[in-house]
């Protein structure tokens, strides 16, 4: 199967939310969060991801994470990875129990398109405290991809990780995983990045994005947002409407994208230092905001 084939059957499959210019979503995708061993990116940053999901919890904001939320590769289970970042999965579930939680697999957590394994390992933890089981995410269901559709335009947007447009890690994940946790989680303390990795292989990314804007342009300029790459995108009016919301994994910083008010923006949190030497975690804005409706089709022909 084709990467356009992929692509067309995630969308044709995906989970459709209908929202309006006063819905409130941001994007996150790529925690890639592990057990708080030496490989566990996601430990830079978590107080930084913690800071920022507290902030858009408390402002009323839809939570989609865009894939490899959860880094099932380095990793063998979900359990490890809840007890290193158990305040974080508590604030995620209750995003779940007011239904504000829409969560998309990628190739790292991709065992979670399975619905009976999402059951077993995330409906509930055990607490040693006192002894009894919780529940965690009761319910909750996993999608490939998921597509936003303006309740008054029928302008839709196309959330998903992009690893439909990368053979290997799409067709071929478990042997991935294989090589990840055999080969390139021990030497990854040395400083050995994972070739077939897109975000570490600069060839690779650019493909995989030719081909994302491909499908794209033959899908009548579909609004489209991904992660995967790693390498946040934000597009002119006019230009073919392909996004990528980066990670979480970024050097001091996670990046994401903001809807809301009918417009888009890409962000960025980070640590910053006031001028008397205080440490605070900010918001950036590094893009927009634009409206959503600047990327229609014919907008979008006009000028490509």
């Amino acid at each position: 199967m084709s990467s356009a084939k992929r692509l067309s059957k995630a969308y044709k499959n995906a989970k459709r939310i209908t929202f309006d210019d006063n819905s409130k979503f941001i994007l996150f995708s790529d925690c890639h969060r592990g057990d708080n061993s030496f490989a566990d990116e996601f430990a830079n940053n978590r107080n930084i991801y913690f800071h920022a999901l507290n902030h858009y919890y408390k402002e009323g904001f839809h939570y989609c994470e865009l894939g490899d939320g959860d880094e099932l590769w380095e990793n063998h289970s979900f359990e490890s990875i809840f007890q290193a970042h158990k305040n974080v999965f508590k604030l995620l579930r209750e995003f779940h129990l007011e239904k504000r939680l829409h969560m998309i697999w990628g190739n790292h957590d991709m065992v979670y398109k399975d619905k009976s394994y999402v059951d077993k390992h995330l409906s509930s933890y055990f607490e040693p405290i006192d002894n009894t089981d919780k529940k965690l995410f009761e319910g909750i269901t996993y999608s490939e991809a998921i597509v936003l559709e303006h309740h008054k335009t029928g302008q839709e947007l196309l959330l998903t990780h992009g690893h439909q447009a990368d053979w290997w890690n799409y067709t071929f994940w478990r042997w991935g995983r294989f090589l990840v946790r055999v080969l390139w989680k021990p030497l990854q303390v040395w400083g050995i990045a994972d070739p077939t990795s897109p975000a570490k292989n600069y060839t690779e990314l650019i493909k995989i994005e030719r081909r994302i804007k491909k499908w794209i342009v033959q899908n009548n300029f579909l609004i489209t947002i991904v992660g995967h790459t790693h390498r946040p995108r934000f597009p002119e009016p006019g230009a073919i409407p392909f996004f990528n919301d980066g990670s979480c994994v970024h050097p001091r910083s996670i990046t994401g994208i903001e809807i809301e008010n009918g417009q888009i923006s890409l962000i960025k949190w980070q640590i910053d230092t006031t001028t008397d030497g205080t440490l605070k975690v900010v918001r950036v804005l590094l893009e927009g905001p634009q409206l959503i409706s600047d990327y229609s089709e014919k907008k979008c022909l006009v000028k490509t």
